[in-house]
């Protein structure tokens, strides 16, 4: 994963623990780096690296993470990769890289990694789970939306929030009939 941290600087690197993730950071030649982010990257040890460009200039950073790609695919042709940025302006090299079997994917939030957000929602159902059996039952869709979002402290976005009622429903947990929700809760 390469961050463009000139552009997205962001506060959840928690979720891609695990080992699955290799992290290179992008950072100005100007640019400071948060002592929280720095924390939270150390947990990542050698999986994880600052690239401090040098010199400025438009698209100078962008640039520097081309150059890593094309570098690390070289090396190893069967990883992925992920930019996080919401610059769009990678999008035309994504494409191309697609085009040469170079699999790569723009998010602008590491949540929107599809893993991440898959690893995420389920564990997030567990949670909601364990929550609706020893409190509060919200008795409407829209009351448990809410709920969840305050649960994950808004973290959740609407259509994940979706995809967790969606489960919930899908393993029976809740039956959703005119909007009204009623319960089948593990004891």
């Amino acid at each position: 994963m390469l961050v463009d941290f000139e552009n997205v600087q962001p506060d959840n690197m928690q979720l891609l623990r695990g080992g699955l993730f290799k992290i290179k950071v992008f950072v100005g030649a100007n640019q400071k780096i948060a002592v929280d982010v720095a924390k939270a990257l150390q947990a990542f040890g050698s999986d994880a690296e600052y690239i401090q460009i040098e010199g400025n200039g438009k698209n100078a950073l962008d640039f520097h993470i081309a150059y890593y790609i094309g570098r690390l695919a070289a090396e190893s042709a069967d990883s992925f990769f992920h930019i996080i940025s919401r610059d769009t302006g990678f999008d035309p090299l994504i494409k191309h890289l697609k085009e040469q079997k170079i699999l790569c994917r723009r998010s602008s939030a590491v949540d929107e990694i599809p893993l991440v957000k898959m690893q995420a929602t389920t564990g997030q159902i567990e949670v909601c789970i364990e929550k609706l059996s020893k409190g509060a039952r919200p008795r409407t869709e829209r009351t448990l939306a809410s709920s969840i979002k305050v649960l994950f402290a808004g973290q959740p976005c609407e259509e994940q929030i979706a995809t967790i009622i969606k489960e919930l429903q899908k393993r029976k947990v809740i039956e959703i009939t005119d909007g009204k929700i009623s319960y089948n809760l593990p004891s």
